[in-house]
């Protein structure tokens, strides 16, 4: 098949199948469109993360899981404000 073939195909311009080829960036939806046109539809879901690991598994810093960042500011409690009509004026 042509890539003026795959483009007519596929609904798509010629430069577009171009790029695809080359690697260059495309739209997604030219992307589907080219899928489609080569029966490869169903192989999208092969680029797709596999749904049964965890994001933060994902996610490793030196062999270790991310944490939490700490606050350094000491926590205020109720005592340690008052409300603006409570200011003597």
């Amino acid at each position: 098949m042509t890539q003026a073939n795959l483009a007519r195909e596929a609904g798509a311009s010629l430069s577009s199948v171009k790029r695809l080829e080359a690697g260059e960036n495309v739209s997604l939806d030219t992307f589907i469109r080219v899928l489609t046109a080569l029966g490869l539809i169903g192989h999208l879901s092969a680029f797709l993360p596999d749904p049964q690991v965890r994001p933060i598994e994902r996610v490793r810093r030196d062999g270790r899981e991310r944490q939490r960042a700490r606050g350094s500011a000491p926590i205020a409690r109720a005592t340690d404000w008052a409300w603006g009509e409570d200011d003597p004026a």
